[in-house]
């Protein structure tokens, strides 16, 4: 009789072990008394501490990678306080999102958990449903559904934590929403959003999904609040709101949102200097791997409690696959970014050090132009002259930029110089004609130190007036409607003559033309 009556106790565990086997995360129970479990007392102490109540607002956020459940309390201000991390007794699958039923992988997102989400009647002493699938989920058609955190520390795709854990968290969850809370956000991500996790993990196939998560993360550490959570375009968005008042639609084009400035400068603030710190890494021979898990992780606290996990023989280290980064190869957009600030970093210190360097040559005296040599003082002596004698024919050249605007204001004064340099060119050529001639050896010729001097051509009047007429162009004669050409012939006939008497260069540079008729 008493056998009968242990058999009969033993039973319905039976049944329980058996559940747990086959229903995965298909939460089904009795109802008990466990869903009433207060607070332990260490809990509150550590609510008291950080300045929070067992009332407060709660938050939860979990990495998979690290295998912690962490829990956080909204202060009197909005804040939210870290409170406590319940090390994970098991999730199940590979780091990356939820696709389709029966994949047994944990999901990774924003979720939100409401009162009606709570099961106290769970085949796995406790649970709640986490509220996959999503709006972003829905958007791309992922399926499967009871994803939950519960306990029995077996996991086929949910979180799984020890009896103890689970009737803790779940006596906070309870008292926040006796308290009149709505729902209690969950970030659920595959590790922690740091900079070395990113180098890491910068050429997995996910990386843009985790970028988007790790935007809501920065949101939720740049201003200590719960981020408002929406999907339009098929991507998350933060702190954000429409601003024609048109709803997001998680499969449409987004309409024009409404952000805070001052989070969104903080936040794109954060996203740099992580950024610059990924490619810092990576440049420092940080290599780009892949984990593989044979089926989930669990947290190092129980790696002396296999007995209590289910499925423990798939419970080992995951293998890490290190990956080439080949150039010419698409790269993650978290490399691609920090290269692109990297180079135009790197060319705009190009820039500063090439206009340091005209700088500095600027500087440097020019010592080699204070001489100038003897054949450009003669061809500006031509230039002065020729100008001077455009004058005397009623030709007006205007003078270029580099030239001083004296020529302009003070023609008294310009005339005076060239003349002064026209006997400046009458005393070089004379120096020159009267230096002696060597013979190099073995050569028949006379070798000087300058070209010898062009013999002297007759001008004539009529020659540099043809000559003058033929350089400047038609465009350039004197109006004939102001005197009789007769006249201004025999007037600028004399100018010439008297001007260019005492110019050899002038007489040199001019070719004899024929007269005009």
């Amino acid at each position: 009789m008493n056998l009968f009556r242990n058999i009969g106790r033993l039973a319905p565990w039976s049944l329980v072990g058996a559940s747990l086997a086959l229903s995965a995360c298909n939460d089904l129970g009795s109802g008990s008394q466990r869903a009433l479990t207060p607070i332990p007392p260490e809990t509150l102490a550590l609510m008291e501490q950080a300045g929070v109540t067992k009332e407060s607002p709660t938050l939860i956020r979990s990495y998979k990678k690290e295998a912690e459940f962490q829990i956080w309390k909204q202060r009197p201000d909005g804040r939210y306080a870290y409170l406590k991390t319940f090390p994970m007794c098991r999730w199940s699958g590979q780091l990356g999102p939820k696709v389709r039923e029966g994949d047994r992988q944990a999901p990774e997102g924003f979720y939100s958990i409401t009162p009606g989400q709570m099961n106290p009647n769970s085949a796995y002493y406790l649970s709640f449903n986490v509220g996959y699938p999503n709006a972003y989920d829905r958007a791309y058609g992922h399926s499967g559904g009871s994803i939950m955190v519960h306990g029995a520390c077996s996991s086929a795709g949910c979180f799984s934590m020890t009896d103890r854990q689970i009737a803790e968290i779940y006596a906070i969850l309870r008292t926040s929403f006796n308290n009149g809370q709505r729902s209690i956000q969950m970030q659920s991500y595959p590790f922690k959003m740091t900079a070395e996790n990113l180098a890491k993990h910068r050429l997995d196939p996910n990386i843009g999904f985790w970028k988007q998560l790790k935007e809501g993360s920065d949101h939720f550490e740049v201003a200590g609040k719960e981020p408002s959570v929406g999907v339009c375009n098929r991507r998350y968005v933060f702190d954000a709101t429409s601003a024609n008042g048109q709803p997001l639609d998680a499969s449409a084009a987004c309409p024009p949102l409404r952000r805070n400035a001052e989070i969104e400068a903080q936040v794109a603030q954060k996203a740099a200097a992580d950024d610059a710190k990924v490619a810092e890494l990576a440049a420092s021979g940080v290599r780009p791997v892949r984990l593989v898990y044979q089926d989930g992780g669990q947290h190092p606290d129980f790696y002396a409690r296999i007995a209590e996990v289910s499925r423990p023989e798939t419970l080992v280290a995951p293998i890490e696959i290190a990956l080439d980064e080949k150039i010419g190869k698409s790269r993650s957009p978290v490399v691609a970014m920090s290269a692109a600030k990297l180079a135009a970093k790197a060319k705009k210190e190009s820039e500063i050090k090439v206009a340091a360097a005209a700088v500095e040559q600027a500087a440097v005296p020019k010592a080699t132009e204070a001489a100038a040599p003897a054949e450009p003082v003669r061809l500006g002596g031509l230039a002065s002259a020729t100008d001077s004698i455009g004058g005397l024919l009623g030709f007006r050249r205007e003078p270029t930029a580099s030239e001083p605007a004296v020529a302009k204001t003070e023609p008294a004064k310009a005339e005076a110089a060239k003349m002064e340099s026209a006997k400046g060119e009458k005393q070089e050529v004379a120096k020159t004609a009267a230096k002696p001639t060597t013979l190099k050896p073995g050569s028949a010729k006379p070798a000087t130190t300058d070209k010898p001097a062009v013999a002297n051509k007759p001008v004539t009047a009529k020659t540099v007036a043809g000559q003058a007429a033929a350089a400047q162009g038609p465009s350039h004669r004197a109006d004939p409607a102001k005197k009789p050409q007769a006249s201004l012939d025999g007037e600028r006939h004399a100018k010439i003559a008297a001007a260019s008497s005492g110019v050899p260069a002038l007489r040199d540079a001019l070719a004899p033309v024929s007269a005009r008729p």
